[in-house]
């Protein structure tokens, strides 16, 4: 099988991951492979003592990685051109390539285990690398309304890395769509303590606190009424903006929040802003509703 080729049998493995190339297989062997999965060049003459100590060593290393990796082998003597233009200076060199460019590298032969180690870094960058992908994928697809899918996404990569938060986010936000607050909660309890305060927590988190204890949305009419009896009954004011949220219409509840805020800076020890400072937390930083109430608060702040 030659690098770039793809297989439907699952992982390469044995011979399938090791190659010998030159310069004019550079490109396809080497840059368009590590689109695919890390590459591995090590370049060698037969002349060089520490090489013949170090391939049969990093070749073992690769093949134990099944598939998730693979080795190059250029012999210098052959192909000098590209040594050259990678300024290898001894041999053994050994460049790890990551989307088509040098990611790292070292020179000499190398116990087995640095070698693993090296590789085993090398792998997680490009793990990490596809999982991110992989979150932002499922992102877009619960924006786009395909909570199932993008709950099956969340959960594959939950499964690869235990404390993606931002996947472990994603999903409490799949269970969250579909009014399974307890699940989105119990979801959310696998964060790790230390990445608690992560913006993508924080903001499921807000969101299912608000779905918990926001105001029905067919009380709106009867809050309304309230308000329009008495424009300064606060409580009702805030009532009505969760009611709103609730409901989806997040300008309004902003815009109720911000007249009763408007009206008394410290009404309840500045409830009108810490609702909705929340309602920000849950809606996300690049909300439009955030963006336009952030800048409307800040004025009435500092008005």
């Amino acid at each position: 099988m030659e690098f770039g080729q793809g297989s439907t049998s699952g992982p390469a493995a044995g011979a399938d991951v090791i190659k010998e190339s030159g310069t004019a297989g550079f490109k396809a062997d080497v840059l368009d492979a590590s689109r695919e999965v890390p590459v591995i060049v090590d370049f060698w003459a037969p002349w060089c003592g520490p090489c013949k100590q170090l391939t049969p060593v990093i070749e073992k290393v690769v093949r134990s990685f099944g598939g998730k990796v693979r080795l190059v082998k250029i012999n210098i003597d052959e192909h000098p051109a590209i040594a050259g233009q990678l300024r290898v200076q001894s041999i053994p060199t050994v460049y790890a390539f990551l989307d088509g460019r040098p990611v790292d590298g070292f020179q000499g032969a190398l116990p087995e285990s640095q070698i693993k180690a090296f590789v085993e870094r090398l792998v997680g960058d490009s793990m990490g690398a596809d999982l991110a992908e992989a979150v932002a994928e499922g992102n877009k697809l619960l924006e786009a309304g395909d909570v199932q899918s993008a709950a099956e996404i969340f959960a594959a990569v939950i499964k690869e890395d235990r404390e993606n938060v931002e996947a472990i986010a994603g999903l409490a936000r799949v269970y969250l769509i579909t009014g399974d607050l307890e699940r989105a909660e119990q979801t959310l309890s696998i964060v790790p303590p230390d990445k608690k305060a992560n913006q993508a927590v924080a903001s499921v988190r807000a969101a299912i606190d608000l779905a918990r204890h926001g105001a029905a949305p067919d009380k709106t009419g009867e809050l309304e009424a309230a308000i329009e009896a008495n424009p300064a009954d606060h409580q009702a004011r805030i009532d009505l903006a969760m009611a709103y949220a609730a409901a989806g219409n997040k300008e309004s509840a902003v815009d109720q929040l911000l007249e009763s805020f408007r009206r008394d800076k410290g009404w309840n020890d500045q409830a009108a802003r810490k609702q909705l400072v929340q309602f920000f937390e849950a809606w996300g930083p690049k909300d439009p509703a955030t963006l336009d109430g952030r800048r409307r608060l800040s004025s009435l702040l500092f008005s």
